[in-house]
């Protein structure tokens, strides 16, 4: 059997320098050498080390990734040419802030959909950045790298984490009993609480919740047998059109699976059924029995 073949795929700085000996342009790479030598030193202060040749060789393995991340975000078209255009015209510094922005943005962003305080604690955020910035942009310039593909990966994932935080947080300011306004957030346990207590009708908004409550809901939908379709319809109804996308999502998948809903028409006794709601909600419960 014949070997796979590998396709090439090095970093756009090191494809761009690579088309340098045939560019006519005067001074074009000295001007470069320069420009990267300097963004190097200051990602080996700020990031590595530069005291050790350890720290200088991740500047610049950091370097190659971050400017190349930048050039593959500023470029119309997939080419080294204009790769080389852009680098002799606008300079490397230029392509390193725009891919240095994006990281900075995909590292303000949830990596998941639970929050605590720490997740706006300044250091926490800078350690989040500097491990975000060597997860994709260390490379070797000789090496095959897929920086942009992770970069593509993470961002789609933080901004699904992203949209079942925002819409948590738009039912917590809607709970109707009152905003709640905790620190920490288990969003996809407010986002439970919401889609079963939707069930008995009503139009309530529940983010958060109690023992005490939740035995008054199981007892009201056992006496009154409601449409749950049509409550979750009165929620969706409720909700702004931004976050339905994934209500509905939720809604299906409790449709489907929720031993809570499941449950609550038979004769399951009560404590079962918290311990089963302490699933789905887990820290967005209130203890309110002694």
């Amino acid at each position: 059997m014949l070997p796979a073949l590998v396709r090439e795929n090095l970093p756009r700085l090191t494809r761009a320098i690579k088309l340098l000996p045939g560019d006519d342009r005067p001074d074009a790479a000295l001007m470069l050498a320069d420009e990267l030598a300097g963004i190097t030193a200051m990602v080996a202060e700020k990031f590595t080390n530069h005291r050790t040749s350890e720290g200088i060789q991740k500047a610049v393995n950091l370097t190659v990734g971050g400017v190349s991340l930048g050039l593959e975000q500023l470029l119309a078209v997939d080419s080294d040419e204009a790769a080389l255009d852009f680098l002799v015209d606008n300079g490397a510094e230029a392509a390193f802030q725009a891919g240095f922005r994006q990281l900075k943005d995909l590292a303000a962003m949830p990596e998941d959909t639970l929050v605590g305080e720490y997740d706006q604690d300044p250091v926490y955020a800078q350690r989040r950045l500097r491990d975000i910035f060597f997860d994709i942009c260390l490379t070797d310039p000789n090496a095959n790298w897929d920086g942009p593909a992770r970069y593509q990966e993470q961002l789609k994932q933080r901004q699904e984490a992203q949209a079942v935080v925002r819409f948590a947080n738009w039912l917590r300011r809607h709970n109707s009993a009152g905003a709640v306004k905790d620190t920490d957030l288990n969003a996809e346990g407010v986002i439970a609480l919401a889609i079963i207590f939707a069930v008995e009708g009503g139009g309530r908004i529940v983010a958060r919740t109690g023992q005490k409550d939740f035995e008054r809901f199981v007892k009201a939908v056992r006496a009154n047998k409601p449409d749950f379709e049509a409550g979750w319809a009165e929620l969706v109804a409720a909700v702004p059109a931004q976050h339905h996308a994934v209500l509905l999502n939720r809604i299906d998948t409790y449709r489907k699976g929720c031993t809570v809903l499941q449950h609550i028409p038979g004769r399951t006794a009560m404590k079962t059924l918290f311990a089963e709601l302490e699933n789905y909600a887990g820290s967005e419960l209130d203890a309110d029995y002694d």
